[in-house]
């Protein structure tokens, strides 16, 4: 018999009229997080942008009731409880800092991710939500694609025994955004993140991160890190690897570039393997999952969904922090847990720098 796979969702939320001020209206926050957001009948109270004009765009858009002209302003509103930051990630511990001081009723934050810059500015966000009681999580997002929501539930109930290898292969051309420019870092900080942060989701913690990386040719601005493959070593013998590679040929937009991300994970007593759909957004394009276990060889399970990563999945975080909040616990993707993937991030731009496995331990 075949067992009943669903996409393991976080509960339903038993309130879902937190009231929610977006902080930052540009693509991610527009129209994938605002239209998840929508759809689920969340509550978004208010906006603010640093440019008024795109965030009175996006309110009527939206239909979001009230815009601020600054951050300050929408702090002072007491319906604000959640505040949910999508600004790029040197801006967030500024945000952050601002809102746990002047903010008395705010309850949780949603901050983008990558958390920060680096690990150092990370833990600082960390620290100033613990000191000042509010629920911290990080929007990592992919642990909400329904492939890896279903992988994650195999895993739980050892259909596929314990892992022996697991691998991402992704062949995407990202759309790298302006404010990338001044970072050094590119393609680790920024796109391999939601990688790392799932074999993280799905396997625990790894002991240490080998990353072989090369500049992308396409990208003109100055970047350590382009095309990177890595493996992430684990004390049990699972080896975690992928390849992001970011460059794909040297070919122009008119050209078909089949963009895809394929995973596979290897156990004793099973496979499974999938992809992720986001490379075909704004194509709706659900992600896809196959396995077989060695309790039934010969017989691959395919089930199939209709939701897709961008924008359903996007619900997912949300909704989990709205539980913490609710139930006076820590969210899935909290900051003190999130600062395993920033340790695992800052230990691969070393191993970069250096070229050698670093220990995770090196940076915590």
């Amino acid at each position: 018999m075949v067992p009943e796979l669903d996409l393991n969702p976080p509960p339903r939320p038993a309130r879902i009229d937190y009231g929610i001020g977006a902080v930052g209206a540009g693509f991610i926050m527009r129209d994938v997080q605002l239209k998840a957001y929508a759809d689920a009948s969340f509550n978004v109270a208010a906006i603010t942008s640093r440019t008024p004009e795109i965030a009175h765009e996006v309110a009527d858009l939206r239909g979001i009731p009230r815009v601020y002209d600054t951050l300050e302003e929408m702090l002072g509103d007491p319906s604000v409880e959640i505040l949910d930051i999508a600004v790029p990630p040197d801006q967030q511990l500024a945000i952050v800092r601002q809102a746990v001081a002047s903010a008395g009723h705010l309850k949780g934050i949603l901050a983008q991710k990558p958390l920060a810059v680096n690990y150092a500015e990370a833990v600082e966000i960390v620290n100033l939500c613990e000191r000042h009681g509010i629920a911290l999580a990080v929007n990592q997002n992919m642990r909400y694609d329904q492939s890896i929501r279903a992988l994650k539930a195999l895993l739980e109930r050892d259909a596929l025994g314990t892992p022996v290898l697991a691998t991402i292969e992704m062949r995407a051309v990202p759309h790298w955004q302006a404010w990338l420019r001044a970072y050094g870092r590119l393609t680790l900080l920024n796109m391999s993140i939601h990688h790392l942060d799932s074999f993280r989701y799905l396997f625990g913690d790894p002991e240490s991160i080998f990353v072989s990386a090369r500049k992308d040719p396409r990208t003109e601005f100055a970047h350590e890190d382009g095309i990177c493959l890595y493996i992430l070593e684990y004390a049990d013998g699972l080896r975690a690897s992928a390849w992001d590679d970011v460059w794909t040929g040297p070919r122009s937009d008119r050209d078909d570039l089949n963009p895809y991300i394929k995973w596979r994970v290897e156990g004793v007593g099973g496979i499974a393997e999938g992809t992720l759909g986001w490379p075909q957004y704004p194509n709706r394009t659900p992600s896809t999952l196959t396995y077989s276990t060695a309790a039934q060889p010969g017989v691959w399970v395919t089930p199939r969904w209709r939701e897709v990563w961008f924008p359903d999945a996007f619900q997912g975080p949300m909704a989990d922090l709205m539980n913490a909040i609710a139930t006076r616990s820590a969210p899935a993707t909290n900051g003190a847990d999130n600062l395993g993937t920033m340790a695992l991030i800052e230990a691969g731009y070393r191993s970069i720098r250096e070229h050698r496995p670093v220990q995770v331990s090196e940076i915590r």
